[in-house]
């Protein structure tokens, strides 16, 4: 696809951003609903095809593009951008992987934003850990029963279609993890909603039970495995475009504490001019810019079908612990006016929590990037003895 198809898609998708979802953000993450109206209109723009084939319907455009549409729409709300891509990645699960059958069924509702979805990997006492994975599948004739739980997952509250991830085999046994397309509104399969002390009903998190819940042999989209690959090499792509949300929710707080800088006046000069006033948004800047740099390699990684587990853990850890630490700061640098409801900071700084958790949680993703570094760190060495030799 040319570029600009992928600049006419963020354009689309930067106008909706401002014009529909700013708005109604603040009710967002005071409890409100948001309007399903909201996601027919980001399926009018595109926003749920990026990455699904032209064939299916979809724009056939790259994971950079994606990448970039999940940093724009989250510098405005966090749980929207990542309701809209969650949807959008069991839509192209489905292209990938579905039968013809099923593709017909739900990929078209799906794409005009009708449909939400959700992936089930996350269980009250599995989370990162997916040999404990405890939801379980058990072949019956020709179909499948599901048995579990699964929580905290995105967009779970409103979704109607599930990509559920379950142990077909021996416990504890990651190989034996199946991957099937869930109907939710099936006999046995029931949803909640999960809400925090600071909400962000955007996201839609929620919680899935599933007893005695039957599905067809066709329904299983990624067999006993193969699933256990297919989610790492999805999780790593998350972690990139997760990084990339937290640097679009940094630059937005930059953008508004830079223009309340200018704009507002103290002791006869504008705030700006006041060097120790400055120097906390000139250390945000720089912060962010090493962020993105890091994030635009993990994407690039992604994109390129290379390797990415080391550098998109890496940037999910320096893009998260980067907003964490800096965007308190820039709420301080408004005044009190970065309390009010209009402006960004509060919902944000409830998303960095998010963020930190979704995807590996960053002790773990520190523990997995050390273990990494020091594997490479005999071959480097070898290399360089060769190289003198």
């Amino acid at each position: 696809m040319s570029a600009a198809a992928d600049e006419a898609l963020l354009t689309r998708a930067a106008r909706l951003a401002d014009e529909r979802v700013a708005p109604a953000a603040p009710g967002w993450s005071m409890g409100a609903e948001p309007d399903p109206a909201l996601f027919a209109e980001a399926g009018r723009a595109g926003l749920f095809g990026v990455e699904i084939p032209r064939a299916e319907g979809g724009l056939g455009l790259s994971f950079k593009v994606k990448a970039a549409l999940a940093e724009r729409l989250a510098r405005v709300d966090f749980g929207f951008a990542m309701s809209v891509i969650n949807t959008h990645n069991v839509g192209l699960r489905l292209a990938a992987s579905a039968p013809e059958a099923l593709r017909r069924r739900w990929l078209p509702e799906l794409l005009a934003g009708r449909l939400h979805a959700c992936t089930a990997l996350t269980e009250p006492g599995a989370g990162s850990d997916l040999a404990a994975m405890r939801t379980v599948a058990t072949r019956e004739g020709a179909h499948w029963r599901l048995d579990g739980e699964k929580s905290w997952i995105v967009n779970a509250r409103r979704a109607g279609l599930a990509i559920v991830f379950a142990q077909c085999g021996a416990p504890g046994d990651v190989a034996g993890i199946g991957a099937f397309a869930v109907d939710l509104a099936a006999e046995g399969a029931r949803r909640r909603a999960i809400d925090a002390p600071f909400a962000l009903t955007s996201i839609g998190a929620g919680a899935i039970a599933l007893t005695g819940v039957r599905v067809p042999e066709d329904h299983l989209l990624l067999p006993p495995g193969a699933a256990f690959g297919a989610i790492m090499n999805e999780i790593n792509g998350a972690r990139a475009y997760v990084a990339a949300m937290c640097c679009g929710m940094l630059a937005e707080a930059l953008d508004r504490a830079a223009a309340h800088g200018a704009a507002r006046r103290v002791f006869g000069k504008p705030l700006r001019a006041h060097p120790a006033w400055a120097a906390e948004l000139a250390r945000a800047a720089a912060a962010l810019e090493a962020a993105r740099a890091l994030t635009a390699r993990a994407v690039e990684a992604v994109a390129a079908g290379r390797d990415a587990q080391l550098v998109a853990a890496e940037a999910k850890i320096v893009a998260v612990e980067t907003c964490q630490r800096a965007l308190p700061e820039l709420l301080h640098a408004m005044g009190a006016k970065g309390l009010e409801a209009d402006q960004p900071f509060s919902r944000h700084l409830a998303a960095t929590q998010m963020a930190g958790l979704a995807d590996g949680a960053t002790w773990l993703l520190r523990a997995r990037a050390a273990r990494l570094r020091l594997r490479e760190a005999p071959a480097r060495a070898a290399a360089t003895e060769q190289d003198e030799g």
